[in-house]
């Protein structure tokens, strides 16, 4: 299945009064032309306030972890300030042993910080966290085994990303441009569970 990331290349900060904000506070707007439609929105359906948290402990990241659905191939993650597992790609955090599990976040430009932001060097061009990097999600402990950066319009087509893997993790966000601008790439980081989950035998009772 090929998704389209669309995120991030679509927010910059601005000094309008805006119900968008970054991880500091600062207001955020979407280019005109962008923001998903009431109908998108709808089958999005996010899930705030979970309880959950997506951790980087080296990168200082530490976030809430919301969920939502990715619509018509297209990931849009409606926040600026969470993770967002996506919960129609992979598999649940239950059997996370068994499949991928994807979370996407934003990053922004223009001086505004989004949780991706931690996650990228904008100057280098590439992730700013290194293979070994522990990664927590939801209390599930991954290890960060590579990193790349695809071009957007060839990330639908990136069959490995796109691949159900068992006990891997893929974050993606977007990398911004030193020059500013629409980001044209996405960063897509891989991590392997370092700690398995049990999964339920077939005598085990399912609830």
């Amino acid at each position: 299945m090929g998704v389209a990331l669309v995120i991030v290349a679509f927010v910059m900060a601005t000094t309008a009064p805006s119900d968008l904000v970054d991880m500091n506070g600062n207001s955020v707007a979407l280019e005109p032309g962008t923001t998903p439609s009431p109908e998108a929105l709808s089958k999005m359906a996010v899930q705030e306030d979970t309880g959950e948290r997506f951790r980087v402990p080296s990168a200082g990241l530490d976030v809430p972890l919301d969920s939502m659905n990715a619509v018509d191939s297209v990931i849009t993650p409606p926040g600026f300030t969470a993770a967002y597992r996506v919960r129609n790609l992979g598999v649940s955090l239950d059997h996370a042993a068994e499949g991928t599990v994807y979370v996407a976040m934003h990053s922004l430009r223009d001086g505004a910080v989004g949780p991706g932001n931690y996650l990228i060097d904008v100057e280098a061009g590439t992730a700013a966290v290194a293979v070994g990097t522990e990664i927590i999600v939801a209390g599930l402990d991954y290890r960060l085994t590579g990193s790349q950066k695809i071009a957007k319009e060839r990330l639908p087509a990136a069959e490995a990303v796109w691949a159900d893997v068992p006990g891997r993790l893929v974050v993606i966000t977007c990398l911004q441009r030193p020059g500013g601008g629409p980001s044209l790439e996405n960063v897509v980081l891989t991590a392997e569970l370092a700690t398995p989950t049990p999964t339920a035998s077939p005598s085990d009772p399912q609830g």
